[in-house]
């Protein structure tokens, strides 16, 4: 069988249906590629040659030094943000070209990309895959808390490659993310979710997802949770609430509540339950009187 991301090799278009249209795009760069590992010994040469970027990733700046050629093979993204057409030198304040540089035998200036609002943990990952071309499964993780943290690094592998438009590695990301919180029978709290769902794009797969389970700890009848826990996520997020009210219309399997306007008709006076009707002639219990005390 291989591998458990060998199957994703064959790929050659994606499309991501999950955003908007404006923002889909047909990706095809690493349609012979997608494992590192597998490339041929010259391509592999190549791509792990010629200048080093130092990237600084995070409030903390943790520093990595990479390879351009290989960042620019994996993602266009990169590839544009790393290619710059000039480089200003800094003592005659002039402008030089990169292509009258390498006539003039002079090297590459050093390139510097900030990342400072991506997490390390998700990047550590995305250095792993990127000279790899594969994850750890946290299937081999065997303490429960050790799962859950790596599936929350993967989620930050996910928003990562959101912004690097790279859909195959995202795929795998929250594959392992879901994977994760399944068999450390683990998820994220209300203030876990609202954050999640925050900083998700409208129409991410992780907002779906944050949406869906929070409906399921509500409909749980064995959880102690109800809608309440989840007000932080309802606080001054209107998108949060139709989201959820849709998944527990589909999570119901389209079963209807019973009739409110048929049935027992004491559900709705305000009374307290029991045979204390004053439409049937009884008053409140504690009260004074009752219809069957004698006259």
């Amino acid at each position: 069988m291989g591998h458990w991301q060998d199957r994703l090799s064959s790929l050659v278009f994606y499309r991501d249906f999950a955003y908007p249209t404006h923002r889909r795009r047909i990706y095809n760069r690493m349609a012979n590629n997608s494992n590192i590992g597998d490339v041929n010994a010259t391509t592999f040469a190549e791509l792990l040659s010629g200048p080093l970027v130092d990237i600084y990733v995070g409030e903390t700046k943790r520093h990595w030094s990479l390879h351009r050629n290989l960042l620019c093979h994996h993602s266009e993204w990169l590839q544009a943000e790393l290619s710059p057409t000039t480089s200003t030198n800094a003592s005659s304040n002039s402008v030089t070209t990169l292509k009258s540089m390498k006539r003039l035998g002079k090297e590459e200036p050093d390139q510097r990309l900030d990342l400072p609002d991506d997490d390390p943990a998700g990047f550590e990952l995305f250095v792993k895959w990127l000279y790899q071309g594969k994850l750890d499964d946290v299937s081999d993780i065997e303490d429960d808390q050790q799962k859950y943290d790596y599936a929350v690094a993967c989620h930050k592998l996910h928003m990562l490659c959101d912004r690097f438009d790279m859909p195959q590695l995202k795929n795998i990301a929250i594959d392992q993310y879901r994977k994760g919180l399944s068999e450390a029978q683990l998820v994220p709290d209300s203030e876990e979710i609202n954050q999640i769902y925050r900083s998700s794009p409208e129409g991410s797969p992780f907002r779906r997802l944050m949406v869906k389970i929070a409906a399921r700890q509500i409909m749980d009848p064995d959880s102690e949770k109800d809608a309440e826990n989840y007000r932080i996520c309802f606080e001054n997020n209107p998108s949060f609430a139709i989201d959820i009210v849709n998944a527990v219309k589909w999570g119901t399997g389209g079963v209807l509540f019973d009739d409110p306007t048929v049935g027992d008709e004491c559900e709705y006076h305000d009374h307290d339950n029991g045979p204390n009707c004053h439409i049937k002639g009884k008053s409140k219990l504690g009260s004074a009187t009752s219809a069957f005390a004698p006259d």
